[in-house]
């Protein structure tokens, strides 16, 4: 069952003509044959678009003739005629014919009855008399008899109960029986088939559509409500019963193409009636201006980038085929069916086997299209940026690394206790006294010796520290230190290369240790 974007009530019922300015006449009593003698009262009712004006006057005619104007809407009739009326502006009604009889016995119908009412048909006598057993026939077959006078009454009447009706009975006292003149009686359509009608005729894809169940109830019965439903293909049901005679559907499709029809009730009657099925055509616009893109725009991409070929009509309906080839190998690189004007084929990293042309086409089932050629351009290797950045990050290490290389060997100059490189911080040994001498290889009164030098390299202050074993000098206010290529027995104890850290709150020094 198709899936319908919206159901909308667009319009009133058709054929509740409250434009028609054409009245009715009516009677009372609602027979059409009576006495000679006897009087009927006609009634003109104004269309309902006329019943709110203030009429001054109505107009009847007897046949051709016109009988007289009347302030009211009423008329006494006594003769035999078909009778019309008018109101000011109004058209001349449908006429209604009466019957005044000099026979015995008659057979009463009323003036018009629609399918679906209940036909009531009566045997009449004279006043004065009274009837005893009655036989009503149809068509010349009796259908019903009553020891009593009773009326004849059809429920649900139908167009097949149409046709000539007569009547016979016995007077009471009397033992002579009496036939009716027969009358036909034409039970009338409520409402005629209903036509389904589509706006557009040749609906294109995509476009809306309005069907619409056409039909038209009598005047007589302008106020009888009717329902409508639609259907398509198989009985398939789209809409619920509505009041509303059409119903419009907001985008079709091609596959929404078959055999549509409607069906109009009368609630109160329960009479149904189905159109006949309608061919509904669905057009298709065939896809045109077929157009290649990239993205990045231009076709120019970075080696390891992400590309996309986007192919894209200008014009096309319905379901498309998007495929995606490459000019100098003539290989298909992939296609796609979806109901849209636009399509994507992703290249999550190109390389440079990815240069070249490349064209697209597109196919909704209405003739192949075909774009241009875009050439497609891919530059550099990939993973060409992550090398550069780890090429600079091992030439920052390697010039740490020599760095702490040329500190480690370059000869250090002796100096002075607590003199150093520039900048340094040096514990001074503690003064020994006269009776102590010193000793080779660094024995007690030698003094461990702790300097840094600062050196700028890379983004953060490396620092070089080493800890020297120092010989002390035999006089007690000078002292001399060596370093370890001018002694043998002097030696490093410790250096190493670290990163200055910002001072803390107490105001010493942090360092890191860096990888030499």
């Amino acid at each position: 069952m198709l899936l319908w974007a919206s159901l909308l009530v667009l319009a009133p019922v058709i054929g509740e003509l409250a434009a028609a300015a054409k009245p009715v006449v009516s009677l009372h009593p609602p027979w059409t044959t009576v006495f000679r003698g006897e009087t009927v009262n006609l009634t003109c009712n104004a269309s309902r678009a006329h019943a709110a004006e203030n009429m001054k006057w109505y107009r009847w005619f007897l046949g051709a003739t016109m009988l007289r104007d009347t302030p009211g809407n009423t008329l006494k009739a006594r003769v035999s005629g078909t009778y019309r009326c008018q109101t000011q502006g109004s058209l001349l009604s449908d006429g209604v014919s009466l019957i005044f009889s000099s026979g015995q016995l008659i057979l009463q119908a009323p003036a018009s009855v629609f399918e679906g009412d209940t036909l009531v048909l009566r045997c009449g006598v004279r006043r004065g008399e009274k009837l005893g057993t009655v036989t009503y026939s149809w068509n010349g077959k009796v259908v019903s008899s009553s020891p009593e006078a009773r009326d004849l009454a059809i429920p649900q009447a139908s167009l097949n109960n149409s046709g000539f009706y007569g009547c016979t009975g016995f007077l009471q006292g009397n033992r002579y029986s009496y036939r009716s003149s027969a009358r036909y009686v034409n039970i009338q359509e409520l409402f005629p088939q209903p036509k389904l009608e589509v706006i557009p005729p040749q609906p294109m894809e995509g476009g809306s559509v309005n069907l619409s169940c056409r039909t038209q109830l009598p005047l007589e019965r302008s106020d009888a409500l009717l329902s409508f439903i639609f259907f398509r293909d198989h009985g398939v049901v789209f809409s619920n019963w509505s009041r509303s005679p059409e119903l419009q559907i907001t985008a079709v499709w091609r596959e929404d193409s078959g055999s549509y029809w409607c069906e109009a009730s009368a609630a109160v009657s329960g009479i149904r009636k189905r159109s006949l099925p309608l061919q509904i055509r669905v057009h298709g616009v065939p896809v045109s201006a077929v157009l290649l893109e990239t993205l990045p725009q231009g076709g120019h991409v970075l080696a390891g980038e992400r590309l996309v070929l986007v192919c894209s009509v200008a014009e096309g309906t319905g379901d498309t085929t998007f495929s995606w080839h490459r000019e100098d190998t003539g290989e298909l690189l992939g296609s796609t069916r979806q109901r849209s004007q636009r399509a994507e084929l992703e290249i999550p990293a190109a390389v440079g086997s990815h240069t070249g042309l490349y064209h697209c086409t597109a196919d909704n089932g209405l003739g192949l299209a075909r774009s241009g050629a875009l050439n497609v351009t891919v530059t550099g290797t990939p993973g060409n940026r992550s090398g550069l950045i780890a090429a600079k990050a091992a030439g920052v290490l390697l010039s740490i690394l020599l760095l702490a290389v040329v500190l480690w060997i370059y000869p250090r100059r002796c100096r002075n206790s607590g003199r150093g490189f520039p900048g340094n911080t040096a514990r001074s040994p503690p003064a020994i006294g006269p009776e102590e001498a010193p000793q080779a290889g660094c024995p007690a009164p030698g003094e461990l010796l702790w300097s840094y030098d600062k050196v700028h390299a890379g983004e953060g202050d490396l620092v070089y520290s080493e800890i020297q074993c120092m010989q002390l000098g035999q006089e007690g206010a000078a002292r001399t230190s060596r370093t370890c290529l001018e002694d043998k027995h002097d030696s490093v104890v410790y250096s190493a290369v670290k990163t200055r850290l910002p001072e803390d709150s107490a105001g010493e020094l942090r360092s890191q240790d860096e990888d030499a």
